[in-house]
């Protein structure tokens, strides 16, 4: 194995592995693996295109700032190649970017600055105008524009298409191609390449329930609202500047709960980590390999990695709250219960436990309060500020039993309480235990409620 001198060198040519246990009906499903370049995605690719691109042109001095808008992916990209070329790099993402994302990002040394993800193009909070104007008034500053840049497809035009040709054709050459589309260089690169290279090669885009894109396509028709979406990277309420659509043959719209349940089947049938977008290019090829009435080869993108998901997709608890993952229901205040005892899901701290242990499970686990668990017997329940009040004055008390500062007198709710029973227990600052006669069932929270009043409006 070759010794690299750059991780740069690592970019591209990622491997293909043929899926064993999806139904991919008559067809031979594929997957890329763009998850396994240095910077876990697809995007390494167009970021050191786009920016060598720029270095050969003269656009970048030494030490210049780089200023890009991204819902992600083109982020870590971008930093990666900064990182190691000396360069500034402001990003201005949407508030519906992973908490992953946006630490790596950080660690890699990259400015972020956070907008909304609720408004559309044109608004000046939206992430890729915000990113313009951020350009337009720091002096010196290179606006990447992935959106309007034709070194972004030009990457797959001349990199990741003739390297899927090569590696498809040890297999027999390639049928059918599942991507999806956000700044549209994939798409639009792999089109150019396979227009001239593999012109029986199908396109077929895979695209978020709320984007515009899929209706375009299957319709023929450009809606000028779109919903939103919490896949993360693709999907669009405009068209790209670069972007070329004339040899898309279908598209199918993913929801959000397909999505992020057909990338934890990737992972649980294949054991590959696919991130949100993955979930849904898969799906939507599933759905294509279903409906073939003769057997074709078929390549999906894995374009990012899971591991940017973590606390998202692949949190139980997440899907959950968001209604993705459904539990049976009791018709009782069981069904408002996150986190239920019975199960082992509630984080408990016990009496003879240390301050320090309770404060140190509430900060892992994003708690504010913690049943007092002495075996399966409710005994108390501490908070944060039953916590603060005991040590405030002398830190040395962080070593005092729970026991010492725990509420001990307990007001409980039996699990046959209707909802509105929660009203005045929220109202005293309190958090809500549920029993059933002498059984503790779990707790439920303000937010447990306002999830579980979202969920009925869906």
């Amino acid at each position: 194995m070759a010794i690299h001198s750059s991780v740069l060198e690592l970019v591209g040519n990622t491997p293909i592995v043929k899926a064993r246990n999806l139904d991919a009906g008559c067809c031979e499903l594929y997957l890329k693996l763009e998850s396994s370049n240095p910077g876990g995605s697809i995007k390494d690719r167009i970021g050191m295109s786009m920016i060598e691109a720029a270095e050969k042109r003269g656009e970048l001095k030494p030490g210049a700032t780089l200023v890009e808008g991204t819902a992600g992916n083109t982020g870590l990209g971008l930093a990666l190649v900064a990182q190691q070329k000396g360069y500034k790099l402001m990003l201005v993402v949407p508030d519906k970017m992973s908490r992953e994302k946006i630490f790596n990002l950080k660690a890699m040394g990259a400015q972020v600055v956070m907008t909304r993800s609720d408004v559309a193009k044109g608004h000046p909070d939206y992430y890729q105008d915000l990113a313009a104007t951020i350009a337009a008034q720091t002096p010196g500053a290179y606006f990447i524009n992935q959106f309007g840049n034709p070194d972004n497809p030009a990457a797959h035009e001349f990199g990741t298409g003739p390297e899927i040709l090569a590696q498809m054709a040890e297999v027999g050459g390639l049928d059918a191609i599942v991507f999806g589309c956000g700044s549209s260089g994939t798409m639009t690169g792999l089109s150019r390449c396979f227009a001239e290279h593999s012109p029986h090669t199908e396109l077929v885009l895979a695209d978020p329930v709320g984007s515009i894109l899929a209706e375009y396509i299957n319709e023929g028709t450009l809606n000028d609202k779109s919903g939103s979406w919490m896949v993360e990277g693709i999907g669009e309420d405009f068209l790209p500047g670069i972007s070329d659509f004339s040899r898309v043959t279908k598209a199918y719209a993913i929801s959000d709960k397909e999505s992020f349940l057909t990338a934890r089947e990737l992972l649980e049938k294949e054991g590959i980590l696919g991130g949100s977008s993955t979930g849904t290019q898969l799906a939507a090829a599933l759905r294509y390999c279903r409906e073939q009435t003769t057997p074709k080869k078929v390549l999906v993108l894995v374009c990012d990695t899971g591991n940017k998901y973590l606390s998202k997709m692949y949190n139980d608890f997440w899907m959950i709250d968001n209604g993705f993952i459904e539990r049976e229901k009791t018709g009782d205040l069981r069904d408002l219960i996150v986190r239920p005892f019975s199960q082992r899901d509630t984080v408990v701290v016990g009496p003879n436990d240390l301050l320090t242990v309770a404060y140190q499970r509430m900060k892992l686990y994003d708690v504010s309060q913690l049943p007092v668990m002495d075996g399966n017997t409710l005994v108390g329940i501490i908070d944060e500020s039953d916590v603060l009040l005991h040590v405030y004055g002398d830190e040395a008390r962080f070593r005092d039993p729970v026991s010492t500062a725990m509420v001990g007198k307990l007001e409980k709710l039996d699990v046959r309480s209707p909802i509105e029973a929660l009203l005045p227990v929220f109202d005293r600052g309190q958090v809500a235990i549920v029993t059933d006669g002498e059984q503790f069932l779990g707790l439920i929270t303000r937010i447990d409620l306002l999830n579980y009043l979202r969920r009925r409006v869906q």
